[in-house]
């Protein structure tokens, strides 16, 4: 990766901070992307020198030609593009309200398909590159109080296939990633029913994953040019598994979560 140009959204902390460190530790030049300008400088601080702060609020679309165009120009060409930048959600669909679903998969969704597709154009003619779509396993199986976040991230993973299929004779590459539990501030950061933020986490995100340990097995599987992973372990690992192998044995699986007060014990309850 030494001396690629890689542009990573949602640069700020998680996931897309350690992806920056960790490609900056392999040589490549970044764009920093996300919405909180402070922490963006923080990391870059710690990526050295070569690297473009470039904040943007990731569904001001109207804005994106212009962005894309700066960033283009900063060094003549983008290798890489990660596609990290998200939300997610704590309530029964019952309960929540449709603007819910309308923030969430316009930030999950909506933006990272309209960067891509301002950005496809200039990579493909360019020779191709590397897309990186952080995805989850819940975009792979949907699973409770994240109706929203689940419809977002399975169209990601579609999105991402799609344009894999169409352009990988062309030179681009596709990783998709579903990361489990990763201990970063999604939960934290997560909307209620109503679209208030949660402002707590949970046990299964504090002893997750760390942050850099997934952003190494990313990176080594954009090394070893792999199409899709799956960055979880235990159970987690297993609901990926069992969408694709026994579909009943997860659907039931997931129903007796419920049963059992899953909603209860992560503080959603549904008035119903």
């Amino acid at each position: 990766m030494k001396e690629q140009i890689w542009w990573v959204t949602g640069a700020s902390s998680g996931i897309g901070a350690a992806l920056a460190r960790g490609l900056s530790a392999r040589g490549a030049k970044l764009i920093l992307s996300g919405r909180n300008v402070a922490a963006l400088e923080e990391v870059a601080k710690d990526c050295g020198a070569g690297t473009m702060v470039l904040p943007f609020e990731a569904t001001d679309f109207d804005a994106l030609p212009r962005l894309v165009e700066e960033a283009w120009g900063w060094c003549g060409r983008i290798d890489g593009l990660v596609n990290n930048a998200g939300i997610s959600q704590r309530s029964l669909a019952i309960d929540t309200d449709f603007s819910v679903y309308e923030k969430i998969i316009a930030v999950d969704l909506l933006a990272p398909i309209a960067l891509t597709q301002q950005l496809l154009p200039r990579m493909v003619g360019a020779g191709g590159g590397q897309i990186v779509a952080i995805s989850s396993v819940a975009g792979i199986a949907g699973v409770p109080l994240r109706s929203a976040y689940c419809a977002a991230k399975h169209g990601l993973i579609g999105y991402h296939d799609s344009v894999r299929a169409e352009n990988e004779h062309l030179g681009l590459k596709v990783l998709v990633v579903a990361p489990g539990s990763v201990a970063t501030n999604v939960s934290r950061n997560a909307l209620n029913a109503d679209g208030s933020v949660r402002g707590e986490s949970d046990a299964a995100i504090d002893n997750g994953l760390s942050p850099e340990t997934a952003a190494a097995q990313i990176l080594d599987a954009v090394a070893q040019g792999k199409r899709e992973i799956v960055v979880a372990e235990g159970p987690e690992a297993q609901i990926a598994a069992l969408r694709r192998s026994d579909p009943d044995a997860l659907f039931d699986r997931m129903s007796a979560m419920v049963q059992a007060g899953y909603a209860q014990q992560m503080g959603a309850t549904s008035a119903s």
